[in-house]
C-alpha cells in the first residue's frame, strides 16, 4: 500500500499477497469484506469495525480476500507534538483491534467525505488526525481482556472428522464457537502457524499413514487427504518432504 498525497484514503486489497515495509505509521481499519495481515509474524484477519497498526519500518504482508474495502491512514514519524504524543501512545498497544459501535459510525461518515473528495488533501489531514485522536481515547479505556485458549482437541476432532474435504477457517472458527477474526489471531498465538498451514500438516500425517499402511491408489489417498487431484497431491508432497509420494511408498512399504 503505497502513500498517497492523502494522508486517509479508501481502497481495495489485491487478492495476491504482497509485502514491504515503510518509514512512516500506518493504521488500517476494515470496511467490507475481508483482508488478511501478517506484522512482524503476528497474522490476523480484519473485518468491518476491526483493524490494525503497522509501525513504521515493520515488514508486514497483506492479502485480500475477495472483494474488499479498507481505510488506510498514513502517519508520518514528526508531526505537531500534542499529535505526536498520542500517535506514540497508539502504537505503543497491540496491533490489532476492535472498533466500538460508535467510533464505526464515525469512521463510516469520514470515509464517506474522503471519497466524496480524494484529491482534497485537508480533509484527509484532518480525517487522520481525528482517527488517531479517537482510537487512542478508545483502546485507553478499553479493559484488558481475558486470554482465551483455543480447545485443541475438537479442532482436530472436526478436522479429522473433515479432512476429505475443503476446510475453511470459518468453517474451523464455528468448531469452537468463535469469530473468525478471533479464532484466526487465537490459533496463531497458541501455535505458531497459521489455521491453513495446521490442517495442510494434518493431511500430510494422514497421508504418510496411508502410503505406508493402506494398498491405496495415489488417486485415492489424495481424496482421502482432501487434496484437489492427484497432481496437486503429489507437488505438494513433493515439496514439503522433498520426495515424491510413490518413492515415499516403496521406501516405506
Amino acid at each position: 500500500m503505497n502513500p498517497s498525497s492523502s494522508l486517509a484514503q479508501v481502497l481495495a486489497l489485491p487478492s495476491q499477497s504482497h509485502h514491504h515495509s515503510h518509514n512512516y505509521y500506518q493504521v488500517v481499519i476494515g470496511l467490507q469484506g475481508q483482508t488478511e495481515f501478517d506484522i512482524q509474524g503476528q497474522g490476523n484477519l480484519v473485518g468491518p469495525g476491526q483493524g490494525c497498526l503497522v509501525p513504521a519500518s515493520s515488514e508486514h504482508a497483506f492479502t485480500g480476500l475477495g472483494r474488499n474495502q479498507i481505510l488506510v491512514v498514513n502517519l508520518p514519524l514528526n508531526t505537531e507534538q500534542g499529535l505526536q504524543d498520542k500517535v506514540n501512545q497508539l502504537f505503543e498497544r497491540k496491533a490489532y483491534f476492535q472498533l466500538t459501535n460508535q467510533s464505526q459510525i464515525l469512521i463510516g461518515a469520514l470515509c464517506h467525505e474522503i471519497l466524496s473528495q480524494p484529491q482534497e488533501q485537508l480533509l484527509g489531514e484532518a480525517c487522520a488526525h481525528t482517527l488517531v485522536c479517537v482510537l487512542q481515547n478508545q483502546l485507553a479505556q478499553a479493559k484488558p481482556q481475558r486470554t482465551l485458549r483455543l480447545q485443541m482437541d475438537s479442532i482436530d476432532r472436526y478436522i479429522h472428522q473433515h479432512l476429505h474435504q475443503k476446510i475453511s477457517v470459518a468453517q474451523l472458527a464455528g468448531a469452537v464457537y468463535l469469530a473468525e477474526s478471533q479464532f484466526y489471531r487465537l490459533f496463531g498465538q497458541q501455535n505458531g502457524i497459521t489455521p491453513h498451514q495446521y490442517v495442510l500438516r494434518k493431511r500430510f500425517e494422514l497421508a504418510k499413514q496411508l502410503l505406508s499402511e493402506e494398498k491405496l491408489s495415489l488417486q485415492q489417498i489424495s481424496d482421502s487427504c482432501g487434496f484437489a487431484s492427484q497432481s496437486s497431491f503429489t507437488s505438494a508432497f513433493s515439496a514439503f518432504f522433498g520426495q515424491s509420494p510413490a518413492r515415499y511408498k516403496r521406501n516405506n512399504s
